[in-house]
């Protein structure tokens, strides 16, 4: 396979097939495009692996796939309090990247797109309309690798927050912020001492020890459940704060069945595109909710936005489409990115901080909008009344004036 496969040109190639990239190759591919999904594979993100209603239905997805139906969340301070945050009539869906991510590859695949395992390499220019993509496929049975390329009218990034698309092609890809996370997948146990573990609700714990600028996760898969922190820090060593999480969550002695680590961008950059004929989604993109650190929504949507802005682009000749992407992603995400990511710098910089803002999670008000506003990925401006208690509770507790 040298030169195109099939001898086809393809209308775009998308580099990566996590939830952004098979989003944007399935939705390319049912426009009609003729589509190439190039995915290294056999690599499996660390991630909660948390989707809320509103991806189920945007993205049609299957009851087959959630492992586990989230009811609650329970947040714990470094005091410790726990502060149980339950969902009034709803629940999140849980699923395993792994199975999940190759769905949507699959769905892609039967939507049209070609599918092909290998590893990007670099982007040349062929002439004013076509691109050259390089990449690399494995030999069989660890055979050596073979140099192939295909020819191509556009290019999507979606290859990760390392994504050498990105930094290839769009300035300032080289200097995400980003947090670094690692978790440990291990066997649901049946009984946890002191009922401390509850496989239809996630924890997530706010303790210096265990992750100083960011948190700790155990949330349930069914048989198997996702344990693990995320941290900017440099030095810190992730391994021993998913340890201690272990320890005091009562599953030090659980089965280990894997382990996995990833960089996680924190904030999205400043453009997507190279106002050529390149574009960039998903992870590539950075777009993971500061705070919360969820992707897959955001990914999936981006990767939307993607395929709806290089169709254009396609249709038209018209570079200023690609841009369409970051304008109508930020349009939409942008307002709830900038709470988070106030949230994150002030509540999460000290011990005395996250047992404050663990104290809030217990108000009413607070968990009615928190968990509207995730379920639905909007911020909630239906009740005024509402904000103003939390606004106010809030500035108590910005000066110390609320009660610990």
């Amino acid at each position: 396979m040298n030169d195109s496969v099939n001898g086809r040109v393809y209308d775009t190639v998308v580099v990566g097939g996590g939830p952004a990239g098979a989003t944007a190759a399935c939705d390319l591919a049912r426009a009609g495009r003729v589509v190439l999904l190039l995915d290294r594979a056999g690599r499996i993100k660390p991630c909660g692996g948390a989707i809320p209603p509103r991806l189920i239905k945007d993205f049609a997805i299957p009851d087959h796939l959630l492992v586990a139906r989230i009811r609650s969340a329970r947040m714990v301070s470094p005091a410790p309090r726990q502060v149980d945050m339950p969902i009034d009539g709803g629940f999140v869906g849980m699923v395993d990247r792994g199975p999940f991510d190759e769905w949507l590859r699959a769905r892609a695949e039967e939507s049209g797109a070609t599918r092909i395992t290998g590893d990007y390499t670099r982007t040349t220019t062929e002439s004013a309309d076509l691109l050259r993509i390089h990449f690399t496929v494995r030999g069989a049975d660890g055979g050596a690798a073979t140099d192939c390329s295909v020819l191509t009218r556009s290019l999507i990034g979606a290859d990760g927050a390392a994504s050498a698309v990105a930094k290839e092609h769009v300035p300032g890809a080289g200097r995400m912020r980003q947090v670094a996370a690692y978790h440990e997948i291990i066997r649901t146990p049946t009984t946890v001492e002191g009922g401390a573990f509850d496989g239809s609700r996630c924890d997530v714990w706010y303790q210096g020890e265990i992750s100083p600028d960011f948190y700790g996760w155990v949330f349930p898969h069914g048989e198997t459940t996702s344990i693990g922190v995320g941290s900017a820090q440099r030095g810190y060593s992730l391994r021993q704060g998913v340890t201690r999480l272990r320890t005091r969550a009562g599953l030090g002695e659980a089965t280990t069945l894997r382990r996995e680590g990833a960089p996680i961008p924190m904030k999205p950059l400043r453009r997507w595109d190279d106002g050529r004929a390149v574009v960039v989604i998903g992870d590539a993109a950075g777009v993971v909710a500061p705070a919360s650190g969820e992707g897959i929504y955001y990914a999936m949507a981006s990767g939307r936005f993607g395929a709806e802005a290089v169709d254009g682009f396609l249709a038209t000749g018209d570079v200023r489409q690609l841009a369409e992407v970051r304008r109508r992603f930020m349009a939409e995400h942008g307002r709830v990115f900038w709470v988070l990511g106030m949230m994150q710098y002030f509540w999460y910089s000290s011990d005395s901080r996250r047992e404050r803002f663990v104290k809030m999670c217990a108000d009413p008000d607070v968990q009615r909008l928190t968990w509207q506003a995730y379920m639905h990925k909007k911020l909630v401006r239906a009740d005024p009344l509402a904000h103003i208690r939390i606004f106010l509770k809030d500035t108590a507790h910005l000066l110390g004036l609320g009660r610990a």
